[in-house]
């Protein structure tokens, strides 16, 4: 646009909107955010092996995968359909419940962010857990005077202050840190998928079923299936976060396509091989007595004197984790804020063009959960619960946004069976929220606690919504809150403005 200069003569100036995110990501850059995924794996696998046995294991979690896998397929059309609008499957939740039920859409919200941030403390606690059984294991002092204080919660809370620092000074030094730990992955993937096939203590006879012993009768061993199923889909969904990057691709139909499929595709390769691998070179017995740390066992029977160095690579691996669960909870904020559904607070971007604020809280809130909570296990009971209301609430309202804008623009549109086995899907998650959640004492690693506060933290979701409804929007409280002419024309303009990328004529 032209202004005047302090002599009076016209000059261009070129405005940038500092609220928006900058579109500076690849497909591959958001695979590369979702190779966390093995790493969440790596962080509860132990747990299932130690309970039900290692094809007990493979069961759930490939069950889970098949699921995660239908759905991101399912996902790739609606994060289209909102090409600026940042803040993953909750925005589907949002716009698809808005007309029927205002709260859905801050329930989840809350539970979306409450899924993904818990990963920070969750490998925090495993990073440190790792460092200290590699190399510190005869430090054994603790503080337990009403918080969790040793070692491994140092180095956990050491590791969320890296993470944070680095993504708040924008995209580049995260994408940075991400290619670097991604390539490091792969290392401890390959020892722990294939070459365990290989070594001479691979024994078949490890490979036990526990499933079923463990359950008991038939109501229990379906309340056990189903506990794990439910655990399980926090790590197996999340190849979902490549959704919640559609308005930073350069393409945002191509890029959000390829990196929901493709990801998707290969965390069921691995989901599948994982199990497999570890549970035929490790008793079920010593996995239980050592969840996390377990991996130093196989290691040095694969590596002997190397796998220190091994360890530092699955650390990597979990630093990935982590980076990615910080740009993903901070987006979910900042994304939700900017739709009404929390406090305007979060609706801020730095200077480096990143959701700053939203980072912040993750930091905070998970120093809190490793100094509060006991076990990883515990951290991921308490915030599952709210991340399956969102998945929950998002695949029904796909459904419902089908019905409802039959003529929104959909760069993707699915098949109408894959809206129908959207619904299907959104049932069985249904099914798997109420009986996991209460039934998730039978895994013995947890219990009510976990489960109300759980609760808690969608009750801290509608009470931001009402503060942002009533006192900031000094809006009448209501059940329902339907798009109105101006917000879906501006929905719909938004397709207009979608910048072609380069070498690609509209």
């Amino acid at each position: 646009m032209a202004e005047l200069d302090d002599k009076g003569a016209a000059v261009a100036v070129a405005r940038v909107d500092t609220r928006q995110l900058l579109k500076t990501m690849h497909w591959y850059d958001g695979f590369v955010v979702a190779l966390a995924n093995p790493g969440f794996i790596i962080s509860s696998l132990g747990y299932t092996m130690g309970s039900i046995g290692a094809l007990g294991a493979l069961a759930v979690w490939a069950g889970s995968m098949v699921i995660g896998v239908l759905q991101n397929k399912i996902f790739t059309e609606p994060a289209t359909m909102f090409p600026d609008r940042s803040g993953g499957i909750s925005i589907y939740a949002f716009e698809g419940w808005r007309g029927r039920f205002s709260l859905a859409g801050p329930m989840a919200a809350i539970g979306y962010w409450a899924g993904w941030t818990a990963v920070l403390s969750i490998f925090g606690l495993t990073i440190g857990s790792l460092v200290q059984a590699q190399w510190f294991s005869s430090v054994t002092w603790s503080v337990s005077t009403g918080i969790h204080l040793d070692l491994a919660h140092v180095i956990g809370i050491a590791a969320i202050l890296l993470v944070w620092g680095t993504n708040t000074l924008g995209m580049r030094p995260t994408k940075i840190m991400g290619y670097l730990t991604g390539g490091l992955l792969m290392v401890p993937l390959v020892l722990f998928t294939i070459v365990p096939f290989f070594l001479g203590s691979y024994h078949g006879s490890n490979l036990s079923f526990g499933l079923f012993g463990a359950g008991g009768s038939a109501w229990g061993i379906f309340r056990l299936t189903i506990a794990w199923l439910y655990l399980n889909g926090w790590s197996a969904y999340g190849v979902e976060v490549c959704a919640t990057f559609a308005p930073e691709y350069h393409d945002t139909r191509k890029d959000t396509e390829k990196a929901l499929n493709r990801s998707a595709v290969f965390s069921m390769l691995v989901y599948t091989l994982l199990p497999l691998g570890l549970g035929g070179v490790v008793s079920e017995s010593t996995i239980a007595a050592n969840p996390l740390t377990f991996y130093v066992t196989v290691l040095r029977q694969e590596v002997g004197p190397a796998s220190g160095l091994i360890v530092v690579f699955m650390i990597a691996s979990f630093i990935l984790a982590m980076n990615s669960a910080t740009m993903d909870g901070a987006r979910a904020l900042f994304g939700l804020s900017r739709s009404g559904m929390t406090i305007k607070w979060f609706d801020k971007i730095n200077r480096f063009g990143v959701p700053s604020r939203g980072m912040d809280v993750d930091m905070v809130v998970n120093i809190l959960a490793v100094l509060f909570l006991p076990s990883t296990v515990a951290i991921l009971a308490a915030s599952n619960l709210g991340y399956f209301v969102c998945v929950v609430l998002a695949l029904s309202g796909i459904v419902l946004l089908r019905k409802d804008r039959p003529n929104w623009p959909r760069p993707i549109k699915l098949a109408k069976g894959w809206i129908v086995l959207a619904g299907v899907l959104a049932a069985l998650n249904l099914v798997l929220l109420v009986v996991g959640s209460v039934s998730f004492g039978l895994t013995g690693y947890g219990g009510w606690k976990e489960f109300f506060i759980g609760i808690g933290l969608l009750v801290v979701g509608c009470c931001f919504y009402v503060y942002r409804r009533v006192v900031e929007d000094k809006q009448p409280l209501r059940w329902t809150t339907p798009p109105t002419e101006a917000e879906l024309a501006a929905g719909i303009a938004a397709h207009a403005q979608e910048p072609v990328p380069a070498g690609v004529e509209g």
